[in-house]
């Protein structure tokens, strides 16, 4: 492998579920820097912002810069016109990067876009917002399509069964910015080099992500995904345990 090259990795499932670190994951990752591998971290959780993130990090004893980071919501911003009205349902993180963008945020049907994203708030009056708006013109875009979403006590819902929802109400389909979609695929494509490779816990995401970035896949079983599928395409390069496992294969350490 090149020097040279990055580990695109996944978050949820890969570095943490929830508030609590996977095992070896703060190891792996300084193995990799003291090996001469970049690091770029790539999550479809929409929710947190960027501060946030690097906190948490900085928490589990991972510090990492904000050139290190790509979220969906910063995938699902880069597609905002400045000046468009945005109609959000998501997080701090959302709201953060559509501004940071220049769209204005408002709180009723009359805007231009409607972007949607993990919410815990999630009610039966946003999704009537929502609908109103997008049945008034307003584009549709969501941070991912993801159903589940993995913790330390089992799998909750995703952004992808709100994002379901609305759409089910208005006959519309999303422009999906997160993984494995093209927004956030572009925004890899120019952070990473030949060599590089992809790190995640779900082939549905992050398998079909690598293949459109361009890159081979392996996968761990510390989140989502227990058993690989001899059907999938493309099947992982690799596989292991969890991150630290993968580091040490590949590094023959």
């Amino acid at each position: 492998m090149n020097e040279n090259s990055t580990w695109v990795l996944d978050l949820d499932g890969v570095i943490w579920l929830g508030d609590e670190a996977i095992p070896g994951s703060r190891e792996a990752i300084s193995i990799l820097r003291d090996n001469g591998r970049g690091v770029l971290l790539v999550t479809n959780n929409s929710r947190p912002t960027v501060i946030e993130y690097l906190d948490k990090l900085s928490r589990f004893g991972i510090d990492v810069s904000t050139d290190e980071l790509i979220s969906s919501s910063i995938a699902c911003a880069s597609l905002i016109v400045p000046g468009e009205r945005v109609y959000v349902i998501g997080g701090d993180g959302l709201k953060e990067a559509i501004r940071s963008s220049g769209g204005v945020i408002v709180e009723d049907h009359q805007a231009d876009v409607v972007a949607v994203g993990w919410s815990k708030e999630f009610n039966y009056e946003m999704m009537s917002v929502a609908l109103k708006a997008i049945l008034d013109g307003a584009r549709f875009l969501a941070t991912n399509e993801d159903p589940t979403y993995p913790t330390p006590y089992g799998l909750v819902p995703g952004a992808g069964a709100i994002v379901r929802s609305i759409a089910y109400a208005s006959s519309c389909e999303p422009t999906v910015a997160g993984k494995p979609h093209e927004p956030i695929a572009k925004l890899v494509r120019e952070r990473v080099g030949p060599g590089s490779v992809m790190v995640g816990d779900r082939h549905s995401t992050d398998g079909v992500f690598a293949g459109n970035v361009g890159l081979p896949f392996y996968l761990v079983f510390s989140g989502v995904t227990k058993a690989a599928d001899p059907n999938w395409k493309p099947s992982p390069a690799r596989i292991g345990k969890d991150l630290l496992d993968l580091v040490r294969c590949e590094l023959a350490l």
